[in-house]
């Protein structure tokens, strides 16, 4: 029986980039039937909600979700769609995986993956202005707040995704010599839960700002990082980085009962309509979704598919470095499928 999914097309370039996966996904075997809902841009202008109340109730139905990118207003206008969908699903888990499929690029052979705690820190959104001397504007206050049960969690999780992945390390990235309460408890759980893994799974803690410049230096000394979510975001681009860029970077948001698989990459409106957006990234993320829905065939196959086309500079799109547009680059896909 096919597993039906909420599909998200987005803003900007989403929708091509949607409608490009969408086809791949079909063409690769994938059991799957969409519902489609918008969200975003698109939900106010067509229906007044950036997130609709039927398009939370299909998530809530399917409990699998491909999303395309959503453009978020800097400064005004309506708080992140992605941040509300994480906390109104309890997607705890953000999984961000960095692995080099661009051939001549400044890194090779490089396969990461970070683990990011989603619902806490700074981006619990608890701030507020305070007023001094007739300014209501005067100063601005941000509270990060980590909780044991976010942190055990999450540590608990990057423990787990190693082990079921056969991977070796562990590194948990802080900055507990300065946050000394809220870092510190995140360290703290950290060593707890680590230690429930000794001899299977090795674990490391490093700095944040040193894990960054070792992440440039010598990415291989890694291989499954976990920290909170400001950390886990600033990071997870700068991996993206190592391997070509957002265009490359798959995500999946995994909670207790449902999951959102999404383009890392914003909206790109300066390249909506023009047919040369790549669509890796959100296929990417579509061949995280059937792995985590129980189908690894269709899943594998895509992933050597985009491999194929992206080593190609004739058939990979111009962001990294080709001549193909949006279609081309498809059908190339779903030609090297067949």
């Amino acid at each position: 029986m096919a597993k039906t999914i909420t599909v998200i097309p987005g803003d900007g370039i989403g929708p091509e980039v949607t409608e490009a996966t969408l086809e791949i996904l079909d063409a690769s075997g994938a059991d799957l039937e969409y519902e489609t809902h918008l969200a975003g841009v698109a939900g106010v202008e067509q229906l007044k909600n950036p997130i609709p109340d039927e398009t939370l109730e299909s998530i809530r139905r399917n409990a699998v979700c491909l999303k395309g990118p959503l453009t978020t207003p800097v400064g005004t206008g309506f708080r992140s769609i992605n941040v509300a969908i994480r906390k109104e699903f309890d997607l705890y888990a953000n999984v961000r995986p960095a692995l080099t499929m661009v051939p001549g690029g400044r890194y090779e052979d490089i396969d990461l993956v970070l683990i990011r705690e989603n619902t806490e820190g700074l981006y619990v959104g608890v701030e507020h202005y305070i007023g001094l001397e007739g300014d209501p504007r005067a100063a601005a206050e941000s509270v990060m707040i980590i909780t044991r049960f976010g942190a055990e969690r999450i540590v608990r999780y990057a423990f787990e995704y190693a082990k079921a992945n056969g991977r070796k390390k562990v590194t948990l990235a802080h900055k507990a010599n300065i946050l000394k309460y809220t870092q510190g408890l995140f360290l703290d759980v950290g060593r707890e839960v680590a230690k429930e893994f000794e001899g299977e799974v090795e674990f490391e803690d490093r700095i944040i700002d040193a894990t960054a410049m070792h992440l440039v230096t010598n990415p291989y000394d890694f291989d499954v990082l976990v920290m909170e979510n400001m950390f886990g975001d600033i990071l997870s681009d700068l991996m993206a980085g190592l391997v070509g860029g957002l265009g490359l970077a798959p995500a999946g948001n995994i909670g207790k009962d449902t999951a959102m698989f999404e383009a890392v990459h914003g909206s790109a409106p300066d390249i909506a309509g023009k047919g040369v957006a790549n669509p890796t990234s959100l296929t990417l993320s579509a061949a995280m979704l059937l792995d985590h829905v129980g189908q690894p065939e269709p899943a594998g196959r895509i992933r050597k598919a985009l491999h194929g086309a992206l080593a190609d500079p004739e058939t990979r799109t111009g962001d990294v470095g080709g001549r193909a547009n949006t279609q081309d680059f498809t059908q190339t896909v779903i030609r090297l499928m067949e």
